[in-house]
């Protein structure tokens, strides 16, 4: 994979890898704004797949367009990584090696998968981005977004390649920022969407029922502290009071794709989201009692519904 894949029609290529909620709206995001999109998407789902995407979303609107899709990764400008972090490896697979990447976007959630990425593409092909939003796929090629916002930052390293792109996004009333340090960038989602997802799934219930509850919120909030303090440790630069008023914005019925994920008995990220904090803590000697309580507790709710399906 060398190179970099020609511009088609004055439009960039993007090809998506993961056609749920994150690699829908965005699919259908960026084929909105004109660009050509193709959607990566399993063998075994590729026949009942449409040719379109149908995007419905208090902040964005509510619309259909037409995406190109397919079962291997074709060459493209930019490669985005949409897939959960427990399929990444499997997802590697539809990436031929005579496909033209220009670069790399992963939108996983957690630290550790860029090193990964980089691993397998080279270091400068990959650019640390983070997406943040409540977004589902309902049916194929059918997605929701009730969140009033998506935000994309990306790294700073991206922005000659992706600046284009990110001014046609906020057209759409996305909010897109490139940011210099890419341990703040990673981490700065981290240390929010962690205890959220860790809270909702543990207490079983959206965000507005944790902060309502005091010995939720108290754990929720204990948990920021700690994904904070190690955040800081790892160089990220963090304001833990912003991180905690945070909270006080997102919409009460909001729940995390792990409580989704949990509730329908699918693995959770609970390595990819605890276990950066969990291994962090360790390295520099930060206890971080509440987390790991709050990821046991996450445990023990999936295996009852596991056993439940």
């Amino acid at each position: 994979m060398r190179g970099r894949a020609s511009v088609h029609n004055g439009r960039m290529r993007h090809a998506i890898l993961g056609s749920g909620g994150v690699g829908g709206v965005l699919g259908a995001s960026l084929a909105r704004v004109g660009e050509a999109v193709t959607m990566v998407v399993r063998a075994t789902a590729l026949a009942e797949f449409p040719g379109q995407l149908h995007l419905e979303s208090p902040l964005v609107g509510n619309f259909t367009v037409p995406v190109e899709k397919s079962e291997t990764v074709p060459s493209a400008d930019v490669l985005w990584i949409a897939v959960k972090t427990t399929q990444l490896e499997s997802a590697l697979r539809s990436v031929p090696e005579s496909a033209q990447i220009g670069a790399v976007v992963p939108l996983q959630n957690g630290i550790d998968h860029v090193a990964r990425l980089r691993e397998r593409f080279g270091y400068d092909r990959v650019i640390a981005a983070t997406i943040a939003g409540e977004m589902e796929r309902i049916a194929p090629g059918r997605m929701v977004h009730p969140s009033p916002f998506l935000m994309l930052n990306v790294a700073s390293s991206g922005r000659e390649l992706l600046g284009g792109v990110a001014a046609s996004l906020d057209t759409l009333h996305w909010s897109c920022r490139f940011v210099d340090d890419e341990a703040t960038l990673l981490w700065i989602k981290l240390v929010f969407l962690g205890p959220f997802a860790l809270a909702t799934s543990a207490a079983g219930i959206p965000i507005g029922g944790v902060l309502a509850d005091a010995h939720w919120r108290q754990q929720l909030e204990n948990s920021v502290r700690e994904f904070c303090v190690v955040g800081m440790a790892e160089g990220a630069q963090i304001n833990v009071d912003k991180v905690l008023a945070a909270f006080s914005i997102v919409p009460k019925e909001m729940r995390s794709s792990m409580q989704k994920d949990v509730d329908r008995g699918n693995p959770p990220e609970l390595d990819a989201i605890g276990g950066p904090v969990l291994r962090g803590g360790e390295r520099h000697g930060i206890p971080v009692p509440v987390t790991r309580g709050l990821i046991e507790a996450v445990e023990k709710r999936t295996e009852v519904a596991r056993r439940r399906a």
